[in-house]
């Protein structure tokens, strides 16, 4: 079926990883679709996101390793080369940023694709969803909002009269993603995963990196180990981290841009890294047209993924997925949710399990890992808590592993039903070693029956077993 056709089943505004699953296998499953996004089809995960950023960390951390064996195996060199990396991004994952095998699995699929922005128009007399895209009016008993965010550009004073670009002076994660070389050096705004991770992997390519954060520490929604233990790692690595300061002033001068902090004081670098959070694109999504705040930055939306009105009410025919719910800004989070809309809208089982067990993961060396509650989320939620805390280094395989082995395994216990509530893992394989506390949160597994199977020796995962035996 073409875009030309104005009668759909369903309409879904977005196409990241979520809203392009969701639209190939609702068309798939016999329904008739139009598939909108202005920007590539896959979103930002694939070309600017999860899989790119993860080539330059695994990069970094081969350098790395090859580095420990003068510790450990005998006497290497390896010279940063960024060359073979950024073929990487641009053969292998982004098909040089081009989105065509993602438009025709869409088609092939079934589903029409228009590259536009859509916006809701209101309802049909018969109450249809009604959307307009480039002049035309469709209608469809189903819209799909996955509409995702795009960086955000913080008020700092001469930021916003310089150019972003792969060859300008400011990146965002769009543009350092598409660079064929590591700076020789750069000023990172921000203190979250992206800022973290990439200033980690530039700075084992040889970018002498400079981070701000306002926040007291690195990866704040973390919990404070988390942060203070990449504090370490990264100043091991020579990079200077400005905590608590905030950038007032971005100009030209220097070896390319001059930041001016709140204390008066001055970073440079010959780039900028703009990484200060993200904001929804929601904005030119209609909202008002069907009775929603049209300045909302999230769609509030139930077990369903109905999106609900200011009163908990369903909006009729309306749904939302991904990061603009603000439910949790992961490609896991958004293809989970797209899952269960799916099953909604084919009248199947839904398989909906809660937002409690949330878990993702922050790609440094040492990774990160994380599932459910902090400790302070806990206390604040009025839980009688326990906590267990296991030092990577002083387990057994911690040991063995020898230089980089920083981290611990933090789990936290709601005391009175005695099941973990929240975890986190920081060290090698921590986004791995979080699966199975993913599991054990998600499950509601007995902490007293956790302690009575086999942690195999010697294993990172064993750490699990020496946290639990440490709670108090």
């Amino acid at each position: 079926m073409d875009a030309t056709h104005s009668e759909w089943d369903v309409i879904v505004l977005g196409l990241g990883p979520g809203g392009e699953d969701l639209a190939g296998r609702l068309a798939k499953a016999g329904k008739s679709v139009l598939a909108v996004d202005e920007r590539l089809v896959g979103g930002e995960c694939p070309y600017f996101g999860c899989i790119p950023s993860k080539m330059i960390v695994r990069a970094a951390d081969t350098l790395a390793e090859t580095a420990r064996a003068n510790t450990l195996a005998g006497h290497t060199t390896a010279t940063p080369d960024f060359t073979p990396v950024a073929d990487r991004i641009r053969d292998e994952a982004t098909s040089d940023w081009d989105d065509a095998a993602g438009v025709q699995r869409l088609e092939d699929a079934g589903a029409a694709f228009v590259r536009a922005t859509g916006a809701l128009a209101g309802r049909a007399d018969d109450g249809r969803l009604q959307v307009t895209v480039q002049g035309t009016t469709h209608t469809a008993a189903h819209v799909v909002v996955s509409t995702g965010t795009r960086p955000s550009l913080p008020p700092v004073d001469g930021l916003d009269g310089l150019d972003v670009g792969v060859g300008d002076l400011v990146w965002t994660n769009r543009e350092i993603l598409r660079t064929r070389t590591a700076p020789a050096s750069m000023v990172v705004i921000g203190g979250g995963v992206i800022a973290c991770e990439l200033a980690h992997g530039f700075t084992r390519f040889g970018t002498t990196v400079t981070m701000i954060e306002g926040a007291d520490r690195l990866l704040s929604r973390e919990e404070p180990e988390a942060g203070d233990t990449l504090k370490t790692v990264f100043e091991r690595l020579g990079m200077t981290l400005r905590l608590g300061r905030k950038a007032s002033k971005v100009e030209r001068g220097g070896d390319g841009v001059v930041v001016t902090l709140d204390d008066g004081s001055t970073v440079t670098g010959e780039k900028l890294l703009v990484a200060a959070g993200r904001t929804p694109n929601l904005d030119r999504v209609g909202l008002e047209t069907v009775g929603l705040d049209p300045s909302a930055k999230t769609l509030d939306v139930d077990e369903h993924m109905d999106v609900l009105d200011a009163d908990g009410r369903p909006v009729p025919g309306l749904h939302s997925i991904g990061d603009v719910t603000g439910k949790g800004p992961f490609t896991h989070v958004s293809m989970w949710q797209a899952g269960i809309l799916r099953e909604h809208l084919l009248g199947e089982t839904e398989h909906f399990g809660g937002y409690e067990a949330m878990a993702w993961a922050t790609f440094t060396d040492p990774e990160v890992g994380r599932v459910g509650m902090t400790e302070q989320d806990a206390r604040d939620a009025g839980l009688t808590v326990r906590v267990g805390v296991q030092q990577i280094a002083s387990d057994t395989r911690g040991w063995i592993y020898g230089e980089g082995n920083d981290g611990l395994v933090k789990i936290v216990e709601d005391a009175d039903r005695g099941v973990l509530v929240g975890a986190t893992v920081v060290g090698p394989s921590g986004g791995e070693l979080i699966g199975m506390l993913t599991l054990a949160v998600h499950a509601q597994v007995p902490v007293s029956r956790m302690a009575t199977m086999f942690y195999v020796f010697p294993t990172l995962h064993r750490s699990v077993l020496e946290a639990i035996q440490a709670l108090k």
